[in-house]
């Protein structure tokens, strides 16, 4: 591993102990040929528009492209499970020569006339922006006919990288806001926005805003309703937890509402107190603040001793940490190191410059900071730097299991909730579990030399 060559063109995007003076740099399209482990565009907007559970996802293309995103969030649903449903046009060779439009058409008045959504999501893929199908006027025409939202997703794959799918799918989820009015009382009334309901996180965030005494009108897109996303505006205030993904709505929704934002996280258990704490600040409630306080106290006390026990074990463990956003990373880092646990390489797919600044100041001196790698690299940096542990999602657990080191999954396919004061609680538990597991004891890690009985 420590012969690895780093490309030259990626070399500013990997700031090591040596480089930290340097700025890192990152928001940049991936290095072909570099194996990067993001996504594409149309990715990007269906992870966001995907836990919509009332809205039919049509995705205008090959059927490949609906299986690959099929059930991408794993985000539960509290009612209706449409969204589970992964819809195609199925583009064959005859609608790429002649065009797609008539398909899409009678695809879209088909399912909405058999599940009658709320509204439908269209997403354009790579070769729907190549053969040029308008699929904003055939949603326009299926809108009128059949008096609902129909709305185009501009996420043809080639026009840039997961992020800007996220944008897309801020700009398809903005049409619908200011659709409807909320009557009543919306004075002490939050929106929830880049929260997914992975494992009921959602649901987790929910009570502790009820039980501040603030009603959250729209969580986005987490178990997410149309009705509810309509009337989004009235709202006073708009938490932003993935600030990769949803910041573009958020910024959008300051301008045309005059709704301000502020950036939380709800994962470890300093910044879940720091978010619950701001969130009831903007209000300046006496009473909402109270209440806050006592739930952050009771929810401390409950989990503190557990966390602690854990800390005694892992004490001295090394974590890599490769995650979609920046952010994510630095409430890692943190949550990391109440149970002991140092941070050696820190790395994300979509960070930007305001994020990279703010994870270098939560990491060690010599942590290695990485933008937009690749397995090799990420590889490399966790074999040298002695990690212990590997934080990410799906496409790096292989690549930890293969370096015989331990994992945990903090991306879309985790069964249990690591939001909020019990999600810790939940991270602690399997980060202990996996690096306690005993079947590391089997196995050699790629920096002990091999034996000489034939191993």
């Amino acid at each position: 591993m420590g012969g690895l060559t780093i490309l030259t063109e990626r070399r500013g995007q990997i700031c090591s102990g040596e480089t930290r003076k340097g700025e890192i740099q990152c928001e940049r399209q991936s290095l072909a040929g570099a194996v990067s482990q993001r996504a594409c565009v149309f990715c990007g907007s269906r992870v966001v528009l995907y836990p919509i559970a009332d809205a039919v996802h049509l995705v205008h293309g090959p059927a490949g492209c609906a299986a690959y995103t099929w059930d991408i969030r794993g985000s539960l649903s509290s009612g209706p499970e449409l969204h589970r449903s992964s819809f195609s046009t199925d583009l064959r060779e005859q609608d790429v020569i002649h065009g797609g439009e008539p398909r899409l058409y009678r695809a879209l008045v088909e399912l909405i006339r058999e599940h009658r959504p709320a509204a439908a999501f269209v997403y354009s893929t790579c070769i729907v922006g190549i053969i040029g199908d308008d699929v904003e006027a055939v949603c326009r025409q299926v809108a009128e006919e059949q008096g609902l939202p129909v709305i185009a997703v501009k996420s043809e794959g080639f026009r840039g990288t997961k992020k800007d799918g996220y944008a897309a799918a801020c700009d398809a989820i903005s049409t619908l806001i200011g659709r409807r009015e909320v009557l009543g009382d919306n004075a002490r009334t939050l929106n929830v926005l880049g929260e997914f309901n992975l494992a009921g996180e959602s649901w987790i965030i929910r009570r502790y805003f009820e039980e501040m005494g603030l009603r959250v009108q729209a969580v986005m897109t987490g178990d997410g309703r149309v009705g509810d996303i309509e009337g989004a505006h009235c709202a006073r205030l708009n938490v932003l937890q993935c600030s990769g993904s949803m910041a573009p709505l958020a910024r959008q929704m300051r301008e045309r509402w005059g709704i301000p934002f502020i950036r939380v996280s709800f994962f470890g258990l300093e910044d879940v107190a720091t978010s619950l704490r701001s969130a009831a600040g903007v209000f300046a409630d006496p009473e909402v603040t109270a209440r806050t306080e006592a739930l952050i106290r009771r929810e401390s006390a409950r989990v503190e001793p557990a966390l602690d026990r854990y800390k005694a074990l892992l004490t001295g463990k090394r974590a890599a940490i490769y995650v979609g956003g920046a952010f994510k990373a630095i409430s890692l880092v943190k949550a990391l190191r109440r149970i002991g646990i140092e941070t050696v390489v820190a790395g994300s797919q979509t960070g930007s410059r305001e994020e990279y600044v703010e994870l270098r100041q939560a990491c060690g001196a010599q942590t290695v900071l990485i933008d937009d790698a690749n397995p090799l690299e990420l590889a490399k940096f966790a074999v040298e730097c002695g990690a212990d542990l590997l934080v990410g999602g799906v496409k790096e657990r292989p690549l930890a299991y293969k370096l015989g080191i331990a994992f945990c999954d903090h991306n879309h396919e985790r069964k249990k909730p690591l939001a909020g004061f019990e999600g810790m609680l939940n991270f602690a538990k399997e980060v202990h579990a996996s690096i306690a597991s005993p079947v590391w004891q089997f196995l050699r890690r790629p920096t002990e030399p091999r034996g000489t009985d034939g191993d």
